[in-house]
């Protein structure tokens, strides 16, 4: 297989480590990964307001502007690129904020090359799985009243536009693609966010408790997000719902 034919994944490393920039674009472009590095967060914004790119390894701790705003004003300007946060923050509270503003994975400092090389192929198997080929027909899934357009990277519900982080579009059309199969927590953490995060279950439930805020007629009764006791969540089946 010719691996320089496939269309080169975009990565912009925003790092005020040099040394440590530096050693990981080294080891992602061995991986054929086109790698950009960036040392503070004004000049990091700018570029990812300025330019594609297919993943972010977003450091906390920068100086300028932090990772966490960085984070956070990304997914407000609506920008879905996949972020990858290092942090030598340990802290639950650290990391669950992380992936509660929008970031995709997060990675402890210190790490090992290996570790962080497995993380990022997570994350790009977990974006694939959610694309449609060109011209395909499942463009948009449509689930009763429920409507997911997944090249816009939209959602309506009885044609109303409903604002989703890319997080809750992520786990909505994971559902939305395999009604009635039932998954566990940890099996959600896995498929969604890529990677599982061992101790952090909650997050989910905190996600699809602010999506069934966001799509549900009634939240308290849950119609398309349900609740199989003592196992985990699965997408309704019976989509027998008025328009």
């Amino acid at each position: 297989m010719n691996k320089t034919a496939m269309p080169q994944k975009k990565i912009l490393i925003l790092e005020d480590n040099q040394d440590m920039a530096q050693l990981l674009a080294l080891h992602l472009r061995d991986q054929h990964y086109a790698v950009e590095q960036c040392y503070d967060g004004h000049s990091g914004l700018k570029k990812l307001q300025q330019q594609h790119y297919d993943l972010l390894i977003l450091d906390l701790m920068l100086p300028g502007i932090g990772g966490l705003d960085i984070c956070i004003k990304l997914r407000a300007e609506d920008n879905h690129v996949a972020v990858l946060m290092l942090t030598a923050k340990s802290t639950e509270l650290d990391r669950v904020l992380g992936l509660e503003i929008g970031a995709d994975d997060y990675v402890t400092k210190p790490f090992s090359i290996s570790e962080v090389l497995a993380r990022i192929k997570a994350i790009f198997r977990r974006i694939e799985f959610n694309k449609e080929p060109p011209g395909s027909n499942n463009e948009i899934i449509r689930r009763g009243s429920l409507a997911i357009n997944l090249q816009k990277h939209s959602v309506s519900v009885a044609s109303t536009v409903i604002p989703l982080t890319a997080r809750e579009f992520d786990l909505l059309v994971f559902f939305a693609k395999t009604p009635g199969r039932v998954y566990s927590r940890t099996q959600l953490l896995d498929h969604v966010w890529g990677y599982a995060h061992e101790g952090y279950e909650h997050t989910v439930n905190s996600h699809i408790n602010r999506l069934r805020m966001k799509i549900e007629p009634e939240p308290g009764k849950p119609f398309y997000i349900q609740t199989v006791w003592g196992v985990g969540y699965k997408f309704s089946e019976d989509f027998v719902a008025s328009e």
